[in-house]
């Protein structure tokens, strides 16, 4: 009935096409914006013409990540997103979250069209069944589930009000927790629009319901994240973020799923950098209160021909407050007080990272501990590393407090490790290495080449020492071999930044 209902009332609507019968009614206008075809145009349209004009975006736009709440809060910050698009399209997919029902892969709303107070939007049916077809384990049409769901729906007005007409709508929605199957849609959906004219968005809000100095910390964190286009990296990031136990956070993304399927799709079509176009939370709102907020973000997805690398670049700055910060630690070890994790205000800071801690003592190593995969924030991950460094590295006697003077911090943060077939591979003085058989593991950052510059003597020594495994392991096909860069860096004599 209140789809009938509905239809008789579009047909009212200034340039609407009838409804059909797989039409699918708006579900939350009047509530997440106007329901009067006039009012919900002309608030569009002030949004759009109140949003601050992006600078020149560093290369074609291929996707979009944008906010799904209510107008009131968050359409100011999509805004700031629509601007970048424009133009004619062939199929606009629009990935969200299902907020209402359990979805196993991604669920699509396969036939018809979606209703609005402005006009309707036709489903690309032969995309949808093309990826029904071709990925039936991921893909399912599933109506049912888009009937109270808001995050597809909020974004079309922007999309109508922006592109020019002809262009079809590919609905998805997930709330799926495995990473993989989020890759593998993005994947398929990339593999379906190769050769369209077509752009992908990703809708979803950032985090609820902090207070408003906690969102801008955590939010700015994982959007930072974002930018590197690897969704494992961001999800890692949720994960420590989420760690953290910060009051009243719930969740990092509430559309992480989707998100995460759109930077994979995205990646495949060639993007390879996030640009962030406008970040706000709902406390910055007329309506919103700062002790509780959601976070919003706009972000273009683009295709740049300058890939971020792949670690995290620090500044003089961000250098040296962690090399206090080693310091500090080991101090405050040593008179039996342990580190707590800190979220700072300085995103960068917040990242994930694997980090080594080396402390010296008159040029001889007096303790080295890390990580080889990030567990913790950059900032987090320097304080560990340091206090097991100074006090649980089993080579040595727990660092004195008299001690702690006369050390010698150096910082090293690893890139990501990634699996060689044989020590042919293996770079002398650029290359760190991991050895691992069984379960045996050994590593060796690059620093060890200035004192064992022969690459035999050093993966010897290596599968050794570090190991516990044969010295000729690094032969065996059996052992396996990684390799990983770092950006090392320590303090002068004076305890200030020397690299």
């Amino acid at each position: 009935m209140r789809q009938a209902l509905f239809a008789l009332w579009l047909l009212g609507a200034p340039g609407a096409a009838p409804a059909l019968a797989a039409d699918r009614p708006p579900a939350v206008a009047g509530q997440f914006y106007p329901a009067d075809p006039k009012e919900l145009a002309r608030a569009v349209d002030g949004y759009l013409a109140a949003a601050q004009a992006p600078a020149k975006l560093p290369g074609p736009l291929v996707a979009l990540v944008v906010p799904h709440a209510g107008y009131e809060y968050s359409a100011p910050v999509a805004a700031a997103g629509y601007l970048a698009v424009s133009g004619a399209y062939d199929t606009v997919v629009v990935m969200g979250t299902a907020h209402h029902a359990r979805v196993e892969g991604a669920a699509l709303y396969a036939h018809g069209a979606f209703l609005t107070p402005i006009g309707r939007v036709p489903v690309d049916e032969n995309l949808a069944a093309r990826l029904i077809k071709e990925a039936p384990a991921l893909f399912q049409d599933q109506p049912e589930a888009y009937e109270r769901e808001h995050s597809v729906e909020v974004q079309l007005p922007f999309l109508i009000k922006r592109l020019k007409p002809g262009w079809k709508l590919l609905p998805i929605i997930m709330n799926t927790e495995d990473p993989q199957v989020r890759r593998r849609v993005g994947l398929a959906v990339a593999a379906a629009l190769k050769g369209r004219k077509a752009l992908l968005v990703a809708s979803s809000d950032l985090s609820h319901y902090p207070p408003a100095p906690v969102a801008e910390q955590v939010d700015r964190s994982t959007l930072k994240a974002l930018e590197r286009l690897d969704p494992e990296y961001f999800w890692v990031s949720n994960r420590i973020m989420m760690a953290h136990n910060e009051p009243g956070l719930e969740t990092t993304w509430c559309g992480e799923a989707a998100v995460m399927a759109v930077m994979a799709a995205a990646r495949s079509l060639g993007a390879d950098r996030g640009v962030l176009m406008r970040y706000a939370n709902s406390g910055s709102s007329p309506a919103g209160e700062t002790g509780r907020t959601v976070g919003y973000a706009a972000v273009a997805l683009v295709r740049s021909g300058q890939p971020p690398a792949a670690g995290i670049a620090l500044d003089a700055r961000q250098r040296k407050s962690l090399l206090a910060l080693a310091r500090q630690t080991v101090a405050e070890g040593a008179a039996g007080r342990q580190p707590r994790p800190l979220l700072l205000d300085d995103p960068v800071l917040n990242l994930p990272a694997a980090v080594f801690v080396t402390l010296t003592e008159a040029g001889r190593l007096r303790g080295c501990v890390g990580t080889t995969e990030p567990r913790a924030t950059l900032r987090d991950a320097v304080a560990s590393a340091a206090f097991s460094a100074g006090f649980e590295d089993h080579r040595f006697a727990p660092v004195a407090k008299e001690e702690v003077p006369k050390l010698h911090m150096e910082i090293s943060i690893l890139s990501s490790a990634r699996p060689v077939a044989s020590a042919a591979s293996v770079v002398p003085k650029t290359h760190g290495v991991i050895v691992s058989q069984g379960g045996n593991l050994g590593l060796f950052l690059p620093q060890v080449w200035e004192q064992i510059p022969d690459k035999a003597g050093f993966l010897s020594e290596l599968c050794e020492q570090k190991a516990g495994l044969p010295r000729d392991c690094w032969k065996d096909p059996k052992t396996q071999l990684k390799v990983f860069t770092v950006d090392a860096f320590e303090e002068g004599r004076g305890g200030s930044p020397e690299r």
